[in-house]
This record gives structure tokens, sequence and C-alpha cells, in this order.
């Protein structure tokens, strides 16, 4: 069996892959099976509780009964109840109900309610599957819809308005595996106004699909710099400012850079030193990202976008390809960060290069409106605020 050649292993390997598979798909189906009780479930709640012929107490009520009756009951809490209602409701125009062969028999609920159920409602809570209108729902999506969780679903749907973003959420979930906490906090993100506006060529220069879709959710389009203070920089606007001065201001505050990126960022320094051919190029931040398995050049620029950066940045990330990266890691990744930039003009520049580069703005918070300027605290004050000197 030490032997990966062995025929025995070979065996082995089929056996587990079948194993695996079957564990997968039964995983899934199950996970359906869920989603529509919950929808037929929802339907019915929503039904009989928007006709007004329920008291405004009625669901913890059928809550807790289902608790009395069913001890061990899990997921039928008053608020994952009033969830299957909203996933009912916000899923109805898009999805259809079809019966299964051999539709769910009627139970012998005798002992457990006065009232036994009618035939058009045990006919409403029948075993079914969730089929999908084709004008807005692929196959793929549906197949997407179907393999996450209700918890995941029950996420997206209440903190989402459109269609669109609730289908891309979906998609990034299913795709990537995110658990809730994961999916939380990249819709606290709000990624799906971010994700793709950032100009980027990730998919025409990265070799691997799945590293650039990352690449693309990764980076923002615009970041807000709010710990980096014009003033103190001894500048009235950002044309005072001198790059180097920004930058060094920026590696004071390393810390908050990165986690304004994301996590699973490393600094690993600022002007880093590339020669070549006896010529010296320095590249502003360099970062190694652990995710995409890449070092990450930021080169820094105040004020507005310009074509010759791209050019610059693609040497940058040719000689950190060809002199730094090691045999393990992904192509180099390359941000132009700017105060201002046409987000159609940079698209159509960036795609002729084969470096993988993106291009993001910045705020500071001398970009913010005058009235929220206003609103903030005085730095001194903040500050004594802080060591309370000034309490108030």
């Amino acid at each position: 069996m030490d032997n990966k050649l062995s025929p025995l292993y070979h065996a082995v390997q089929v056996i587990k892959t079948a194993i695996l598979q079957s564990q997968e798909q039964t995983a899934k189906k199950i996970n359906a099976d869920v989603l529509a009780l919950y929808f037929a479930i929802g339907g019915y709640i929503s039904k009989e509780s928007r006709s007004q012929q329920w008291g405004s107490g009625a669901i913890l009520a059928i809550s807790e009964q289902l608790q009395k009756e069913l001890p061990g009951l899990k997921g039928f809490g008053e608020t994952s109840i009033k969830n299957m209602r909203i996933f009912y409701e916000q899923w109805c125009e898009y999805i259809i109900r079809q019966p299964l062969a051999g539709e769910l028999q009627q139970a012998d609920l005798r002992e457990n309610t006065n009232r036994q159920p009618t035939a058009d409602e045990m006919k409403t809570l029948a075993v079914t599957r969730l089929d999908f209108t084709p004008a807005t729902i692929d196959i793929n999506t549906a197949h997407d819809f179907l393999s996450i969780s209700f918890t995941h679903h029950t996420e997206i749907l209440n903190k989402t308005k459109t269609l669109e973003e609730r289908l891309f959420y979906i998609h990034q979930t299913a795709v990537y595996k995110w658990d809730k906490y994961k999916l939380r906090e990249l819709l606290k993100q709000d990624l799906f106004h971010h994700q793709s506006e950032m100009p980027n060529n990730f998919l025409l220069t990265l070799p691997k699909k799945v590293q650039a879709l990352k690449a693309i959710e990764m980076f923002k389009d615009e970041y807000f710099i709010d710990y980096i203070n014009m003033e103190e920089l001894g500048a009235r606007d950002h044309a005072d400012v001198d790059e180097r001065v920004f930058e060094q201001a920026i590696v004071q505050n390393v810390k908050n850079f990165i986690m304004m990126f994301g996590k699973d960022f490393a600094f690993v320094g600022n002007q880093y030193h590339l020669e070549k051919f006896d010529k010296h190029h320095f590249i502003d931040l360099l970062f190694f990202n652990r995710e995409l398995a890449c070092l990450v050049a930021v080169e820094l620029k105040l004020g507005e976008f310009k074509p010759i950066y791209l050019g610059q940045l693609q040497t940058y990330l040719q000689l950190l390809d060809d002199e730094v990266r090691k045999p393990n890691e992904n192509p180099s990744i390359g941000i132009i960060l700017c105060q201002d930039a046409d987000k159609s003009y940079v698209e159509y520049v960036i795609q002729r290069y084969d470096s993988p580069m993106g291009v993001a703005t910045y705020k500071t918070t001398a970009d913010m409106p005058e009235r929220l300027r206003k609103a903030l605290p005085d730095v001194e004050d903040l500050k004594g605020l802080l060591s309370g000197e000034n309490p108030y």
C-alpha cells in the first residue's frame, strides 16, 4: 500500500473518489430538499399570516408549539419561521414548485391537533423540488441556488435589495464555499458594488480563472485612507504633498493600510529595490498575499491616472516575476492607487498590457465634503479625549 503505483493504491483512490462524490451529491440533495421544505412552509405561513386571520403573536405561538410536539427540533424558532416567509415571498416570482413522484402522504396527527390538516394544506407542503423560471435564472445559477444553505440565503436576502445582487452573492458563495461569517463580512463591505468596478485585466492575464476571480473579488475600486491627515503632512491639498512623504505616512500606518486592503496581506517593504542591466527600480509598496499566493506591488500616485503609470508598473511586475517570485508562487499583481481615474478610459487602456494590473482610487479626510469634515472632531480634541485630558 506504500507504493502509489500499485493496483491496490489505484483501487483505493477510485473507491475514495466515488465515496466523496456520492457524499457531496447526497449533501446537495439534502440541502435542496431542505430549501424546498422551507420554501413550502414559507408559502403557507405567508398565505395565512398576510390574510390577517392570525394574531400578531401567531408565529411565536406556532414555534413554541412545534418545540413541544417535536422535542429537540432545531431551526424552527420564531425568527427562522419568519425568514422562511421572507424566503418564499422574495423568490416566489422566480421559483415554481413541482411535486415529486409519490407525494407525501397525510400523517396521523389526531393526537397532536384538534383540526386535521385539509387535503389542500397537505398538498401545499407535499414533497417537492424547486424549479426556476428560465427567463431569470439559468441552469448554472439554479445549481448554485440549491447548493448553498438556508442560513446563507437568509444573510443574502436580509442585506441585499436587487435580484442581480442576490444572484451575485449566491454564485460567489457556491464557488468559493464561504461560511456565513465570510459572507456576512463581504456583504458588509458591499462587495457587489465594488468587486468588478476596479478597472483590471485579471481575467485576460492570470493563467488560472479561479485566481483571477479571487483577485477581482479582493480589490475594491476605491479606498478610504482616513488615517492620513493631509494637514499633518504640512499641506492644504494633494498638490502640496510629495509622493514620498505620502508613502512614508502610509508606511507608518501600514497595519491600517493592510486592514483596508483585507486579510492575508503581509508587508514586504517600501521602495523595494530591483536591478536589471544596471538599471535601478523602486516599488513604492510591496506586499505578499497568502490567498492569491503572489506578490502585490502598489504604486502610489497623487493626482489623476496617467497611462504611463501602467508601463512603469508592468516593468516592475516583470522584474518581480523574473528575479523575486518563487517557483511555487503565482504571477505578481500590480495596483495603481491614485486620487482620480476615469474608469472607462482605464478599462480601454489596460487591456493591452500583459501583466495583471488594476487601477483603484483613494480618498482621505481632506477629500470629504465640508459638512462631513465639520462633523468629525478636531484632531487635537480627539487626542485629548483618548488621553483622558479632555473629557468633553
